[in-house]
């Protein structure tokens, strides 16, 4: 973390220096966010730390969330945590998914098997875990985040949304209209440059662009409950799932805390026009379900700590903004919706809270390059464009989880099928596998041997590497903050240390001196030179064995009031890792390449290092000047 570039100031580092004025009620916006999901608070932080963008999130409940519902963060997640500097409080507080066990039918007689207890996140899979962990503690994360922002954000609590209405004012065309549940006041009213719907699966702000839930029911019962009970089921501490003969599945997910354990417990196939309310389901009636499945394994259960019934459904909307598709030439989103807002799926697979911020982690930083003067609002187009692909994906995988995991299995064969498609989705599910198709921000993949293993529309996968600087041992992939900048990633040929004429040199020389560079014709005057496109440069020579003075300036770049030197843009491979970065990601060591990594940490281009055409052009077709 790096801190005192504008003056020394005491106190905890990661405090931002509060605004002069700040009017967190006003009554005029760039963003409101109704609704203090996931969805909605990771917007919410991302925006937060830019100055210059005013935003409110407002709340219908009365205060932050305190028990949560969806508790599975994957590895994916933990990787976006990094960057808004949370992850290691999540990591340290949840339990970490080490292992899968699978539990079948016994063969010829009653009873349960264990099948196989597998590793949960593959090698090289990512360098964070999956994790459980409360909902509400992810939220808690997120507020300490906008509240240590320099707006010093806050919610809106007590504030129910009830009528949006479009205006010809060019600079505030939506007004919003709360219901003050408090009594402060009747009403409040909020008129905002871009609204976000974060407001779950009754969403207001849906319903008044025209947008449904569309999908069908598996007409499946489940329950779901977190309990501390006493149990000889020798896998208790694992996450499991159970398959019985006839009495149905369960899926164990141990809690944080090392003691209680949360059951997903398929229940009966509802009928007719039933709903799940209809079966007037109780916590008893799930223990007694459980003990019927995890026979003859015992289970006494001393505590329900929470529970809950649910319908298995898919459902998805037809876009993800207010735009028409017959409209989409002639006018640019103002009205965004995310989260179960727009795609509802079950509980199991875990990707819920986390498809919903990685929903506004993709929108957060497109809503500030426009707001900003970076980009023109064409781009906000892309946001439905990605997500909603993203989402339809998640369906289709969701029902065919749902569907091998009811599945009553006649015989060992049947019933291995659901452990086969687990471990063949592993990635999937740990959220890795997100891939965006060729658009205006992510680029054919016309260089992709150059660094086969950071595929283009696919998240950065970090590796090992040492800061030339300080000779710190880190991941790459935790230079990869969420403040709205661009990252070029240029890895250096072989023999080259930076040296005058080398491609390094020359990338540095084309991005500080071309007038066709985006570092010369995007970054506004007088800003830091990285403070919209930010250089790192990975060599190949051990750190031991390469000079600072080498070094071209744009990788020494002297920044702030005080034209400080940052001296952390330069890596070297971590050679107590083997192998090392360049060939765990396939980089070609003779000629290097140049990554072009967006705010969202998705790969949109690979270039050689000479490729200053196509470099040029790609910034001209998404940056405004």
């Amino acid at each position: 973390m790096q801190y005192h570039l504008n003056g020394f100031h005491p106190g905890v580092p990661f405090v931002a220096k509060a605004l002069d004025a700040t009017d967190a009620s006003s009554a005029t916006v760039d963003v409101l966010i109704v609704g203090c999901g996931p969805a909605g608070l990771t917007l919410a932080a991302q925006l937060s730390a830019f100055p210059e963008i005013t935003t409110r999130i407002t709340e219908r409940k009365s205060g932050p969330l305190e028990v949560g519902q969806a508790d599975g963060i994957a590895c994916r997640s933990i990787e976006m945590f990094q960057a808004f500097g949370f992850a290691e409080k999540v990591i340290k507080e949840g339990y970490w998914v080490n292992e899968v066990a699978f539990w079948r039918p016994l063969e010829g007689g009653s009873g349960l098997q264990r099948a196989d207890r597998i590793q949960d996140v593959a090698e090289d899979l990512s360098e964070m875990p999956h994790v459980i962990l409360n909902q509400a503690r992810v939220h808690d994360f997120h507020l300490e985040v906008m509240h240590n922002s320099p707006h010093r954000l806050t919610p809106d609590y007590n504030r129910e949304l009830i009528e949006l209405s479009r205006s010809d004012d060019a600079d505030y065309p939506i007004t919003a209209t709360f219901r003050c549940l408090d009594g402060d006041r009747e009403t409040e009213i909020i008129r905002a440059r871009y609204v976000v719907g974060c407001d779950g699966a009754h969403s207001t702000v849906r319903t008044f662009i025209g947008q449904a839930l569309k999908g069908t029911s598996a007409r499946q019962l489940w329950g779901v409950m977190d309990v501390l009970a006493i149990t000889d089921f020798p896998d208790i501490r694992l996450k499991t799932a159970i398959q019985s003969a006839d009495q149905g599945s369960i899926l164990i997910i141990p809690r944080e805390g090392g003691y209680m354990v949360r059951m997903y417990i398929e229940l009966d196939e509802l009928h007719g026009d039933e709903r799940a309310a209809d079966r007037k389901v109780s916590s008893e009636m799930l223990i007694e379900k459980a003990r019927a499945i995890f026979a003859p394994y015992s289970l006494d259960v001393k505590e329900v700590a929470w529970w809950s019934a649910y319908e298995i459904a898919q459902r998805l909307c037809d876009a993800f903004d207010d735009v028409p598709d017959g409209e989409r030439r002639s006018r640019n989103p103002n009205i965004f919706i995310a989260g179960d807002a727009c795609h509802t799926h079950s509980p199991k697979a875990g990707q819920g809270m986390n498809v919903s911020m990685a929903d506004t982690f993709n929108l957060g930083w497109k809503l500030a390059a426009v707001l900003r003067g970076q980009a023109a609002p064409a781009l906000l187009h892309s946001y439905s464009e990605e997500r909603r692909a993203k989402a339809k994906e998640l369906i289709d995988f969701d029902r065919d989880m749902a569907r091998l995991f009811s599945a009553k299995p006649k015989d060992a064969a049947e019933a291995a099928q659901f452990q086969r498609f687990f471990q063949k989705h592993g990635r999937y599910t740990a959220g890795v596998e997100t891939r965006y198709q060729t658009s205006l921000i992510t680029a054919p993949q016309t260089h992709q041997t150059l660094a086969a293993g950071f595929k283009v529309g696919m998240r950065f996968h970090s590796a090992p590497v040492i800061r030339l600087g300080d000779g710190k041992p880190m991941q790459l992939g935790h230079t990869l903050k969420a403040d709205g900048r661009w990252r070029l990633i240029a890895f250096a040929a072989t023999q080259d240390s930076g040296q005058p004429g080398g491609g390094i040199a020359r990338l540095c020389d084309f991005l500080t001196a071309n007038p066709d560079s985006p570092v010369v014709r995007f970054t506004p005057k007088g800003a830091d030179i990285d403070s919209l496109f930010d250089l790192r440069a990975v060599f190949q020579l051990p750190h031991q064995s390469m000079t600072l003075e080498t070094l071209p300036k744009l990788l020494l770049p002297t920044k702030g009031i005080h034209r400080l030197t940052d001296y952390e843009k330069a890596f070297c491979p971590d050679l107590k890792q083997t192998p090392d970065i360049f060939d765990m990601r396939g980089i070609d060591r003779n000629t290097g390449a140049l990554l072009i990594i967006r705010p969202d940490q998705h790969v949109a281009h690979v270039l050689p290092l000479d490729g200053f055409e196509e470099l040029a052009v790609f910034f001209q077709k998404i940056m405004v000047l």
